[in-house]
């Protein structure tokens, strides 16, 4: 299985593919979409679009993990980053690909264990499960690469609950 995961923002937009060969963690490519700040939000997001569609027809995917959004304190940035998700969603959906969202918690517990755990520990598991000397940067890339693992390590259970229940 071949997982894209993205970190949304219209300033910068992560992204990490990363698949399971066997039982091994192989990362594809890693990356960030940046977008000018003089331009405006609607061009900004549809430099994001094109650029993610690109992504997806270079290197493939079998699905995309997505951090989900949560509420916070400034409105402004909830907004944006709220776009970015529907930009996401969108080119995910033209491409045929199914999305599964993640809480900052989830990709945590399942990549570190610990759903408290720093972005520095989620960094460096990061780089130990995929077999890298250093986490992938910027920060946003290594964050698509832990959404990554995370659908990983979570949708065998999830297959098995739902063989289970259905």
């Amino acid at each position: 299985m071949r997982v894209l995961g993205i970190d949304p923002g219209v300033a910068v937009m992560g992204y990490g593919v990363v698949e399971r060969v066997d039982s091994k963690l192989r990362l594809v490519t890693f990356g960030v979409i940046r977008t000018p700040a003089d331009e405006t939000q609607a061009r900004r997001l549809m430099i994001l679009r094109a650029s993610l569609a690109e992504v997806v027809r270079a290197h493939g995917a079998d699905v995309v993990a997505l951090e989900r959004l949560f509420f916070t304190a400034n409105v402004k940035t909830a907004m944006a980053v709220g776009q970015a998700s529907g930009v996401a969603l969108a080119t995910a959906a033209e491409a045929g690909l199914e999305v599964t969202d993640y809480t900052p918690n989830e990709v945590k517990q399942s990549v570190v264990g610990y759903g408290g755990a720093t972005k520095p520990q989620v960094q460096a598991m990061i780089a130990a499960l995929l077999g890298l000397d250093e986490p992938p940067r910027p920060p946003d890339a290594a964050d698509a690469c832990a959404l990554a693992v995370c659908h990983l390590n979570r949708s065998g259970l999830r297959a098995a609950i739902g063989r289970a229940t259905g």
